[in-house]
């Protein structure tokens, strides 16, 4: 009888093993689809990765099966910001600008570095809006609010 007890204790440690095992596996898929929107911020402060931060943006929407399903805030300050002036932006990145903000993303421009570079925002491409308090102030409130900060 003894050797019947241990035997039915052994199945039923098994059985909640197995369901235990099963129930984190779904928790893994459901968390994986989650319904809700990514909310992502890029840091851009160096003028030589300009290119290379615009086509991260496109592998993130890409790679998210689109701009529906994540939300994109580019913060750009100190040198970074000029290539983002309209009399002098080349015409790939004048073309991303717009398609981007087409897209959704909210473009931040740091109104310290507007101003050391003496420029407004109708000097820069459209789709800006000015970060009043700075472009590191924006980036703290926007990682506040759950973005996920990234500066490539």
């Amino acid at each position: 009888m003894t050797t019947h007890r241990r035997g039915m204790l052994r199945a039923a440690f098994a059985s909640f093993g197995a369901a235990f095992a099963l129930a984190g596996t779904a928790r893994a898929d459901m968390a994986a689809v989650a319904p809700d929107k990514h909310k992502v911020v890029y840091h851009l402060a160096d003028l030589d990765k300009v290119a290379f931060v615009l086509g991260n943006i496109q592998n993130h929407f890409d790679g998210m099966g689109g701009p529906d399903k994540v939300a994109i805030a580019l913060v750009v300050h100190g040198p970074a910001l000029k290539a983002f002036h309209a009399a002098s932006a080349n015409a790939d990145v004048t073309q991303r600008v717009d398609k981007f903000a087409k897209a959704g993303v909210a473009f931040d421009a740091c109104g310290k570095t507007m101003q050391a570079q003496e420029v407004t925002l109708k000097d820069l491409l459209p789709g800006f809006v000015v970060a009043e308090q700075g472009g590191v102030v924006r980036l703290a409130e926007l990682q506040s609010q759950g973005y996920v900060y990234l500066r490539p």
